[in-house]
């Protein structure tokens, strides 16, 4: 995991000496990318406090400031309450964004459709990855998810440097789940079609609520 820092708010706003720069500034419990824009990567002192204000006043939640990792936007789709399915390692494709831009899913990348045309975000199979670095990026995946203790279905997020190495970046256990998304495409990619997907979740979720019914 990257190095971070939370920042609560109404709390002093200090880097610990163990936090390098860049750093990425987001919101603590907010989901979808908000509140991220290319300003979330800062490099100096003074911009780490303008966005932990920002994030505070703006967001109204805590902040988390955590050490920038240089690479690939990696997500794992993992479906099961016991028995887990593991999805293929998909990537978000960030396209001819600006010179210098940093590669994050800001909240305009993720929810702007004339931007993502524009730009040309896609997201699809990872490719090029060897094929140890693949199966480490899924075991992780898994274990993230049963260390959570997670059911139903989830996407596991990372960041892949370029020696690499992925970094768990957050568990979202409730991703979008749109035919068009990523957790559905990749199913799809998996030989999950999209109805099956549906069904199958729906299935999980009957499963748990019997079990809880049985167990009380």
């Amino acid at each position: 995991m990257p190095e971070f820092e939370v920042v609560r708010i109404g709390r002093p706003i200090r880097r610990p000496k163990r936090l390098p720069f860049p750093l990425m500034v987001k919101s603590l419990t907010q989901e979808a990318s908000i509140g991220i824009s290319q300003a979330s990567v800062v490099d100096s002192d003074e911009k780490l406090k303008e966005r932990v204000t920002f994030i505070h006043e703006s967001i109204g939640t805590a902040a988390i400031a955590e050490e920038y990792i240089e690479g690939r936007e990696i997500y794992v789709g993992v479906l099961g309450n016991e028995r887990l399915r593991v999805l293929p390692v998909w990537e978000l494709k960030f396209g001819n964004m600006a010179e210098g831009a940093r590669h994050i899913a800001t909240e305009k990348i993720k929810h702007d459709p004339n931007y993502q045309e524009r730009v040309g975000i896609l997201d699809g199979p990872a490719k090029d990855l060897a094929p140890e670095v693949r199966s480490r990026i899924q075991r992780i995946a898994k274990r993230a998810y049963r260390t959570l203790e997670l059911d139903g279905y989830a996407r596991i997020d990372f960041r892949l440097s370029a020696d690499g190495t992925p970094y768990f970046i957050e568990a979202n256990p409730n991703p979008e789940i749109a035919k068009s998304q990523e957790f559905a495409t990749a199913a799809q990619h998996d030989g999950l079609a999209y109805p099956d997907l549906l069904q199958r979740i729906l299935a999980l979720g009957i499963s748990r609520a019997t079990a809880g019914v049985s167990a009380g």
